[in-house]
């Protein structure tokens, strides 16, 4: 074999180990696309794990809502409500995770929405039975706020009124009362 017939046999060697390299990138790409789409899936609704909860159950799930109530803490871990403006699910996590909650939803507050990433339990037998899921990672999305409730004055004079036909009423009731006597 000549010099010639040996370059030509390693430059066609060439273009098919560049080839192998594009197809194992190509594929590792294919890969972590479909682990991020399992993983790193949109939102899902408490209505899809309520309707579905067999299909979820021991599943990653994303979940996200407004956080509501109190935070009841228990331990190093604690509970927390988060309604997705349809129903609210219980969420079990490790303290550290809610230092960034600071607004929870009441009468007077809007809650901070959060996203939760973290195993869903239809029956969690850690806890009692109960519907809930472990948070693995929380990120706060949006803060929340004060919510002013401005005052109805129609109401206040109802209310006023009202309150004036009751003394009214309390009086005269005394006086006819007083009067048979």
């Amino acid at each position: 074999m000549n010099i010639i017939d040996r370059h030509c046999e390693r430059s066609e060697a060439i273009p098919i180990m560049r080839l192998l390299r594009t197809l194992r990138v190509l594929a590792m790409t294919m890969i972590l696309m479909a682990y991020c789409v399992t993983t790193c899936a949109q939102p899902v609704s408490s209505t899809d794990l309520i309707n579905n909860a067999k299909e979820y159950d021991g599943r990653p799930v994303t979940y996200e809502g407004e956080v509501i109530g109190d935070i009841m803490a228990r331990g190093e871990y604690a509970w927390l409500n988060v309604n997705d403006d349809v129903s609210a699910i219980g969420i079990w996590a490790p303290k550290g995770m809610l230092k960034d909650i600071i607004h929870k939803g009441t009468y007077n507050e809007k809650g901070d929405r959060i996203e939760i990433k973290g195993i869903f339990h239809r029956s969690c037998a850690e806890h009692g039975g109960d519907l809930d899921i472990h948070a693995e990672n929380i990120i706060k999305i949006k803060d929340g706020y004060a919510i002013s409730m401005p005052l109805d004055t129609v109401k206040v004079k109802y209310a006023v009124l009202f309150g004036i036909i009751l003394v009214l009423v309390g009086i005269w009731k005394v006086y006819t009362k007083l009067s048979t006597r």
